[in-house]
């Protein structure tokens, strides 16, 4: 039998209506390896590709829901895909409603759409299947635990955060043959996206091998309540950001008043890197979540360890709840 779910309740819940639960102790970390399911209110995993020899940026997000008013875990899913040629953006909902978790290996579906990995090691490929994409994953680097472990604070709550920051893709868009590389994150705790906390999140992957996260994590008045960095050398080994910064410059600013820092700096004891986005207008206002979103390519270029430095990734930019 199929579980029916109040649209209205699945998104309160993912727009932060639920309150904050204190069962996630950032202490006692999980394993880089732990792809699976857990008992925690909120729970996603992401992939994401900025392809510029392709001409394309998409991004995949399955999350998972658990409330006590709710008889099953809600699953919610998103698919967007920009093609930067024609700039012509498309942005896919599976509204709340039963699925499907198992690892290992990884196995994750909504109706149709179907993460599956090839076998139950960590770095197995996985195929993709959701709306337009029909991909291959296969991970070029292990999975890590990005430091210190999770994003987040007391205040804001908090989610485990680990994945893997490489991986090479093909398969097809909407149809077409695609190569490149995409990026896949996992997260899960008791933060409430859009009601406890809100971000600016950055990966990139580097020409020199290095992958870079920086997640900067925002309470609803919008101060900052935590800022990480993590880099993941081209050996796989994941390693903190020392003295990193992250200094916001232009802002784009919607007709509805929400506004998106797309101008950044980043800079650390180790590098200084500019960010632009390739494309302004990536907003996405989900109405299975109801919460504005920017998520969008970028290219780096600065300077490493006094070196010249550019790369390729995606940036993520919270706003906060939105009613459709």
């Amino acid at each position: 039998m199929r579980l029916k779910f109040s649209p209205v309740l699945a998104a309160l819940l993912l727009s932060g209506c639920a309150p904050v639960q204190s069962v996630v102790n950032p202490v006692q970390l999980p394993a880089a390896t732990d792809f699976g399911a857990h008992a925690n209110p909120m729970e996603w995993w992401y992939v994401s590709a900025y392809l510029p020899g392709e001409g394309l940026a998409l991004h995949w997000a399955q999350f998972r829901v658990q409330d006590a008013r709710l008889p099953a875990a809600l699953m919610i899913s998103h698919v967007a895909v920009t093609d930067l040629r024609t700039g012509q953006p498309t942005f896919l909902e599976q509204p709340a409603g039963t699925g499907e978790v198992a690892s290992p290996p990884l196995r994750l579906r909504q109706g149709a759409w179907t993460l599956t990995q090839a076998g139950p090691e960590p770095t197995a490929p996985l195929a993709l299947k959701a709306g337009p994409l029909e991909l291959t994953l296969t991970p070029v680097k292990g999975p890590v635990l990005h430091p210190p472990g999770y994003s987040g604070s007391a205040e804001t709550g908090v989610l485990f955060y680990q994945g893997i920051t490489r991986l090479d893709l093909s398969g097809t868009v909407n149809g077409r043959a695609v190569r490149g590389q995409a990026w896949l994150d996992h997260q899960w705790g008791n933060q409430i996206p859009g009601r406890s906390a809100l971000w600016d999140w950055f990966s990139v992957h580097l020409g020199d091998g290095r992958d870079l996260m920086v997640y900067r994590v925002r309470r609803p008045d919008g101060g900052v309540a935590q800022l990480i960095g993590s880099v993941v050398d081209a050996d796989g080994r994941a390693r903190a950001v020392p003295g990193l910064r992250a200094e916001p410059g232009e802002v784009w600013t919607r007709p509805s008043g929400r506004a998106y820092t797309l101008g950044w700096r980043l800079v650390s004891d180790e590098f200084d890197l500019g960010v632009r986005v390739v494309r302004r207008e990536q907003e996405l206002l989900s109405r299975s979540t109801r919460i504005a979103y920017w998520e969008g390519p970028i290219e780096v270029k600065g300077t490493w360890a006094d070196g010249p430095v550019t790369g390729t990734g995606m940036m993520e930019l919270v706003s906060g709840p939105w009613t459709p």
